[in-house]
């Protein structure tokens, strides 16, 4: 029988099934997708018993199994993450309880802010557990993607000038307090957050670190809070009050962080697919990032074409723009310690 697994890989794949369950043979294995990190993922079945099975793909600063893992394992102690059965870092390789998926769109309960209150629930939870590692300041990493995309000249920097000019001046006045520092996730996207009809599964921990805690709470809400109640709701489900006028200020600020992060790094990502492309329109011009995040819940829109990715990140970028042109940016920084 021909492997279904890359033939580079199946000596640490059969480590780790040996070591896990005693044998290297699987009853069924199924490709799945790994998102758009490059990881290999497959649904494997042994002793009738359904289970993930990860390959990691390129290693980078970022991309380190050795801190994702642990940051994995702490997850999962904490009942966040699926168990894991296996973990070897050093080839790449973990095995983990697999939850079948329901749609978060068509069949988490409720139509109102239940699925925001319990991801605020799961991130005040994660936020409480042993710290990650640390990696970077997170800001640090997004000024170093920010370079990256800079680089690539795939916008036209006319287009973004305002954009960075203005972050630059939030970059002026935010610092993080030793006090927001803590287990991150840092890419709470629908993707990662699994529904098995019962109850949230965070998964993926490759982009996990010791970061400022507005990362998971700005990242939750600009994927998932569709109205101002939505946020006030995320936000008193996680402080357990209202918040104050500083908390307040920093959640909004690092929601305008995260629209740049993720706009970099899907136009950054395109970059890297089609070295040196031109597009026929460099400017922010796209269509508007709510309506958008609506078709992406339900599949009428996706991430898997090029010209689609393309065009999330530079909506999320427009919308960054928006958010540091809006009065609010302004209110925020009054409020900020010098």
């Amino acid at each position: 029988m021909v492997s279904p697994f890359p033939a580079a890989a199946r000596p640490a794949i059969d480590r780790a099934l040996m070591k896990a369950f005693g044998t290297v043979e699987s009853d069924t294995v199924t490709p799945i997708s790994g998102g758009l990190g490059g990881a290999g993922v497959w649904r494997i079945r042994v002793g009738g018993i359904a289970y993930v099975l990860r390959v990691e793909g390129a290693r980078d600063a970022f991309r380190d199994p050795v801190r994702g893992y642990v940051c994995m394992r702490i997850a999962a102690s904490a009942l966040l993450a699926p168990r894991v059965r296996y973990a070897c870092a050093a080839d790449g390789v973990a095995i983990m309880d697999l939850i079948a998926p329901h749609s978060l769109a068509m069949d988490y309960p409720g139509a109102g802010h239940e699925l925001v209150v319990e991801l605020a629930q799961a991130v005040r939870l994660l936020h409480e557990t042993p710290a990650f590692p640390p990696l970077v300041d997170y800001l640090d990493g997004v000024d170093a993607l920010i370079g990256q995309h800079r680089r690539t000249d795939l916008l036209d920097p006319a287009a973004t000038g305002d954009l960075f000019a203005r972050y630059g001046d939030l970059r002026a006045a935010y610092r993080t307090l030793e006090s927001d520092r803590v287990s991150s996730h840092n890419d709470l996207n629908p993707g990662n957050v699994l529904y098995d009809g019962a109850r949230l599964w965070l998964i993926d921990w490759e982009s996990a670190f010791l970061a400022d805690r507005y990362v998971d709470l700005a990242t939750v809400a600009n994927w998932f809070a569709r109205s101002r109640a939505g946020e006030d709701a995320l936000l008193k489900t996680y402080f357990g009050r209202a918040p104050d006028a500083e908390q307040r200020a920093r959640f909004y600020m690092m929601r305008q962080v995260n629209h740049i992060f993720y706009g970099v790094m899907f136009l950054n990502g395109a970059a890297a697919e089609r070295p040196g492309a031109r597009l026929a329109d460099r400017s922010l011009a796209s269509p508007d990032l709510r309506a958008l995040g609506e078709r992406l819940a339900t599949g009428a829109f996706n991430l898997s074409a090029w010209d689609d990715r393309v065009t999330y990140g530079k909506a999320r970028l427009a919308a960054a723009l928006d958010g540091l042109r809006d009065p609010a940016f302004a209110e925020a920084l009054a409020v900020l310690p010098a």
